[in-house]
């Protein structure tokens, strides 16, 4: 790419850049910060309201407006549960923060295959790569996701922090992040390996890393939405009591593929979404 082009993704983060740290700060606070510093500081408070917005208000839909309906009173996760969560997901955002900035540097030198306009390739070779980059996404977490369990060491020191939350009354949606910060970041790795493999939009991808923390939450609220193929709440509620099965991301189709997918029973015993 020449650099004209290479110009057209470091103008896009600029302007994200503005808009939320303009926003929040002096422009003689932030504008002299070397640009990755900008960057990383904008995906933490980015990632942190992204988290905040969507856990506060699933949890005050499905806990409280809807008490009862989607989760009976006695299966809701306690305060503290929710706190240590947050607690844990927060102290793990610093980290977090650096995948995307890392990404957006690759990308503004040039090092990936992302493109700048949908326009440079047509809608339907848009909708082709980003079908690739998400069954690709889909099969490198599966398999992350898989080998932080089947390596001991590897569940021990980092995936045993977030399999704390074991049982219905101790998931909530402010599970979704509450990781060892390197599980987490090797757990989003594949969202910045499929872009040296598969041309990607780049405003795309950024939108795609920051609604996994929308899609986290979802999946730990123990709803059984029942909204095949989806990898839902009803499947990761599962995988959070076996430890063995429904490895999966957004779809049950690699854990249906590699033998390692286990239905929800419907046991009528609640209400579903």
């Amino acid at each position: 790419m020449d650099a004209d082009y290479l110009g057209l993704f470091t103008a896009e983060t600029s302007l994200y850049n503005r808009i939320v740290l303009g926003s929040l700060l002096p422009a003689s606070a932030w504008e002299p910060m070397p640009r990755f510093l900008q960057t990383w500081i904008r995906n933490f408070i980015g990632g942190s309201l992204v988290y905040f917005l969507s856990g506060f208000l699933w949890c005050s839909y499905i806990y409280y407006l809807k008490r009862n309906v989607y989760v009976p009173k006695d299966e809701i996760p306690t305060k503290k549960a929710m706190l240590l969560q947050i607690y844990v997901a927060m102290k793990a955002m610093p980290w977090y923060s650096a995948l995307p900035s890392l990404s957006e540097y690759m990308v503004e030198n040039g090092w990936t295959k992302c493109y700048s306009r949908i326009s440079d390739v047509g809608w339907l070779a848009y909708l082709v790569y980003m079908s690739i980059y998400l069954v690709l996404v889909e099969f490198g977490i599966y398999w992350m996701h898989r080998e932080l369990h089947d390596i001991k060491p590897l569940y021990k020191h980092l995936h045993a922090t977030h399999h704390i939350y074991n049982k219905q009354n101790t998931l909530s949606p402010f599970a979704g992040l509450a990781f060892h910060p390197l599980d987490g970041i090797l757990q989003a790795v594949p969202h910045v390996m499929a872009l040296f493999l598969v041309p990607t939009h780049f405003t795309t991808h950024i939108a795609l890393l920051f609604l996994e923390a929308i899609w986290t939450a979802n999946i730990h609220d123990c709803i059984n939405g029942k909204i095949w193929p989806v990898m839902g709440a009803g499947y990761h509620t599962i995988h959070h009591t076996t430890y063995r099965h429904n490895y999966g991301h957004y779809t049950i189709w690699m854990d249906w593929m590699f033998g390692t997918l286990q239905d929800p029973k419907d046991d009528g015993s609640k209400k579903v979404m």
